[in-house]
């Protein structure tokens, strides 16, 4: 079968490359699939350039969400049988992969495996921050830096679910009127308007916002920690656009939290917590609620260039390779 993978680090364009590799078996209390779908993001990119805090060994696949239908179980695996469709963390773009069953997740009928590749990352990510980190409530208004990339989309549909008032923040007219099409309340595109944090306060009459959902980090940070009202909760993401610097003073002024959002450190200390949200978020999709916006699929051949396209900032929704 073939893989990608990765044996010098670097940008994936130059160092991924596709191999014939010894099919997987399943080992006990594991799954073998044959992969449909497989989701990328961001932390992809940095794990093949050695910049990510968890820094597999060489050489290894990219990719932690995979699609597909379920070809031979493990011992002790009773949940999941032969032609299955599924969801799961782990595996990669692989054309099959081995994963723990207790990773795996059953697919409505209605929700194609390339959405459903598309879930458990970003949507159990933003599920965690809007939900247990921020405590989101109905009728709160909700602020998504880039809202049209695969975790801002997510905080979309999250908080337009929660009952929350979504203000979308974006730049340029296909990623603004892709948050539009999302169902925002109010789009902004940073590279047109003049103020950003005028706009905002204009949008809230000047109360500034309950709930900032930030995956950018860097200057426009410092431009959503000033958008925050009073007993805010300013969820810190990522960094695609640096790392900030936090002044204290204005956080103790406006009496807002600066909130951690670590999801991956979250599930290992509560490895059930993964089923919980995967449960929900399902639900919400087998209803229409969650539905990804998906940049268009790229074909398995195109691994390397969608994780470059990732890395180089040309993609509006998430990163989908499909197998078939």
């Amino acid at each position: 079968m073939r893989t990608w993978r990765i044996h010098e680090l670097g940008d994936p364009i130059d160092n991924l490359l596709l191999e014939e590799v010894v099919d997987p078996e399943p080992g006990p209390g594991e799954v073998v699939l044959e992969v449909n779908a497989v989701g990328l993001a961001f932390p992809d990119v940095l794990q093949c350039r050695g910049q990510y805090q968890f820094k597999p060994p060489l050489p290894f696949t990219p990719g932690g969400e995979t699609a597909g239908t379920v070809s031979a179980v493990g011992e002790g695996v009773t949940r999941f049988e032969p032609g299955q469709m599924v969801v799961g963390v782990g595996g990669g773009l692989a054309e099959r992969v081995s994963i723990s069953a207790d990773r795996l997740f059953s697919v409505p009928a209605s929700v194609p495996a390339t959405k459903a590749a598309a879930i458990p990352l970003n949507y159990c990510t933003t599920w965690y921050a809007l939900h247990d980190r921020a405590q989101l409530a109905e009728g709160e208004t909700l602020l998504v830096t880039g809202a049209a990339g695969g975790t801002g989309s997510a905080a979309i549909q999250l908080g337009l679910a929660a009952g929350a008032t979504v203000i979308a923040v974006a730049g340029g007219p296909e990623k603004t009127a892709a948050c539009t099409e999302l169902g925002a309340h109010f789009v902004v595109d940073h590279r047109e308007v003049g103020d950003l944090v005028e706009r905002v306060r204009e949008l809230t009459d000047g109360k500034g916002v309950d709930v900032a959902y930030d995956p950018v980090g860097g200057e426009m940070f410092q431009q959503v920690r000033r958008t925050m009202g009073w007993n805010g909760r300013l969820l810190v993401i990522g960094f695609v656009g640096g790392i900030p610097d936090l002044t204290m003073n204005h956080v103790l002024l406006k009496n807002y939290s600066v909130v951690g959002v670590h999801w991956g450190a979250s599930v290992g200390r509560d490895p059930e917590s993964l089923g919980r949200q995967m449960s929900s978020l399902m639900a919400l999709a087998e209803d229409g609620l969650v539905d990804p916006l998906l940049h268009p699929v790229y074909g398995f051949e195109d691994g390397s260039r969608a994780l470059q396209d990732i890395a180089d900032r040309l993609v509006a929704g998430k990163v989908v390779v499909g197998t078939i």
